[in-house]
Parts: structure tokens; sequence; C-alpha cells
């Protein structure tokens, strides 16, 4: 690990502006992705920014709206009660992600800018276009299999990792930050980039802006929802592919549908045809299996990946399949 000077600051404002000052800068909270990557060599800031105790590390009730502090850790989230009653799809993600001693540690800010796991990024001996822009993909004709189907580009197919976000951005949530400019508030379906010829940026946050916290809109039928990651080994693994589901269905009619992917693509993605293609129609598989179909008509897999089609349909079928209680 290179040398990094760590330094504390007051308060939000302060860390801003020192992050501002300092291009080669990073914020430090849990550091449970930072500080593997300072130890690869993959981020080599020059300073870090202490901020684990500059935002709120509460879940407060508001009204139309549950704001979560950035600085709360994963272990809370996915812990407290409002949350498992309210919004059972995002702690079922929290628990699927990690180990117990890193959900201690890890905060729902930091959660949300974690870097890809893809092996190229994290090997500084291979040309990868996310850490060193120009240099070459290396996954495209090395070892895909975990990479992206849905909206990569010749420069990148790297996945996004969180499953936090996969339930965020199918909650319809949104993050309030501060920067160099004030302060903003965006929807977190918005947060996160495609690669483009640009996949070394990872969201829309310029440097210096901070998340301080997150509000997940409180609508009645969130507490109708559910999680589901399929990976490679039963625990501690990033997802293949994982589906968040948030379901209205009276009468076995679907009113209203919210749908997200993760393990696909570049970024959480939001399954905005699927749901189009699932509003109004009868629960049963069939519907389903269409309404998958037209969310992945322009997956585009590789060879080592193809098996992400057929898994992303089944696992779509089988989690709306579940919350309504239709035989498979």
């Amino acid at each position: 690990m290179k040398p990094f000077r760590y330094q504390h600051v007051a308060d939000v404002d302060a860390a801003v502006s020192t992050l501002t000052e300092a291009p080669n800068a990073a914020f430090l909270a849990g550091g449970t992705n930072l500080v593997d990557l300072m130890k690869l060599e993959v981020e080599v800031p020059d300073v870090l920014v202490d901020v684990r105790r500059l935002t709120s590390d509460r879940i407060e009730a508001h009204p139309g709206f549950v704001r979560i502090g950035a600085s709360v850790t994963n272990s809370t989230l996915a812990a407290d009660p409002m949350i498992r009653d309210r919004f059972p799809v995002l702690s079922q993600a929290v628990l699927a992600g990690a180990s117990g001693q890193l959900r201690n540690l890890a905060t729902t800010g930091g959660n949300l800018l974690q870097r890809t796991r893809c092996v190229y990024f994290q090997d500084i001996t291979t040309p990868c276009n996310k850490r060193e822009p120009g240099t070459g993909c290396s996954a495209r004709e090395g070892f895909h299999r975990e990479h992206a189907i849905l909206g990569a580009s010749e420069s990148c197919i790297a996945t996004h990792a969180s499953d936090m976000a996969v339930a965020l951005v199918a909650l319809d949530a949104v993050v309030n930050t501060r920067g160099p400019h004030g302060e903003r508030t965006i929807p977190l379906v918005e947060l996160h980039r495609l690669p483009g010829d640009e996949p070394e940026r990872d969201t829309i946050l310029e440097h210096g802006e901070l998340i301080t916290s997150i509000d997940v809109p409180l609508l009645e039928y969130a507490a109708h929802s559910r999680y589901r990651k399929a990976r490679d080994r039963a625990s501690y693994a990033f997802a293949l592919v994982s589906v968040a589901a948030v379901l209205d269905a009276p009468d076995d009619t679907i009113r209203d549908v919210r749908l997200a992917l993760g393990g696909v693509a570049h970024k959480p993605w939001r399954a905005t045809r699927a749901e189009a293609a699932l509003r109004g129609v009868s629960a049963c598989t069939a519907a389903f299996r269409e309404a998958a179909d037209a969310e992945l008509a322009d997956a585009r897999p590789l060879p080592g990946n193809e098996f992400k089609i057929p898994l992303v349909r089944n696992m779509i079928v089988g989690i709306l399949a579940e919350l309504l209680g239709v035989s498979r």
C-alpha cells in the first residue's frame, strides 16, 4: 500500500472542501472496499478524509418517506424493525451481501459507491479501461462469466457489485448529497452510469460530493417485496444474477410492480420493460416469462455468460410466482 495522509475534519462542509482542493483524495467511511483496493494499488489516494462520524447513523421516519443516514451500518439497516416490516426486499438484499463482520463496518453510503469486483480491474498487471482509460478491456477476451449482458460497451463489461443498491432502485429511493456546488437530490436509478466510453466514471457524482442520506418512499405495497440472489456458493459471494421485486397485485391482477436486476450491468438495472409488460395483466407464469423476455430483448451476452439469459428469466418468473402464490 502506498503512503497516504489520514485526516479528520469537523463537519461535512470541511470534508467537501478538503476533497475539492485535493484532486487525488478520497472519503473514508467503513473502508471495506476502498482499503482492499488500496492494498492492491488499484486505488492510490494521497489523502483519506474520515467521514464516518460526519453523517447521520440513524434511520428516521418522515411524512411520506424513511431517511437512512449515510453512516448507518449495513447490519443496523438489515435489522431495523421498520425496514424489515415496510421494506423486506431491502433487509433481505443487505443480508445477502458480505459477511456479518463486514456488514458491521460497511456503511449505507459506502455500499452504494463500492466498485466492481471484475478480476481484471483488481489486477494492476492487466489492461483495464475502468482502471486506466484507453488501455483496453481484458475481460472481453478473457474470463467474463460474471460480467454484463445489458448496457455494456466495447470499453467495459463490468458489473456493479451492490445488493443493497438493487433493492433501493426497485424502491425508487433517492440519494441526498452535499458537494462543491451545494446540496442536491438524485434518484438512485440515475446515480450510477453505464460505461459508454468513460467506464472509469461509476457515478454522476462530482469529485468532493458526499452522500449524506438516502430517502425511501413509504409505498404501502413495498411490504410485499422480495430479494433473490443466485451466486456460485451459498454465502459471501457476489451475484451472478439478483432480482428485487415490489408488487401491488390485488385480486391476482398486477396493478403495479417494481423490478430491478443485479449482476447483469454496470449499474443496478431497473427492469422498466418488464414492468410495463406486467402492469394490468392477470398473474400467470406465461405473463411473467413474456415480461422477462421483453426486458432481455437487448441483452448481448458473451460466450462465457450466456447462461445469464435463462437465469434472469427463471428468477423473474420465480420471484413473481412466489409473491403472488402462483404455481410455476
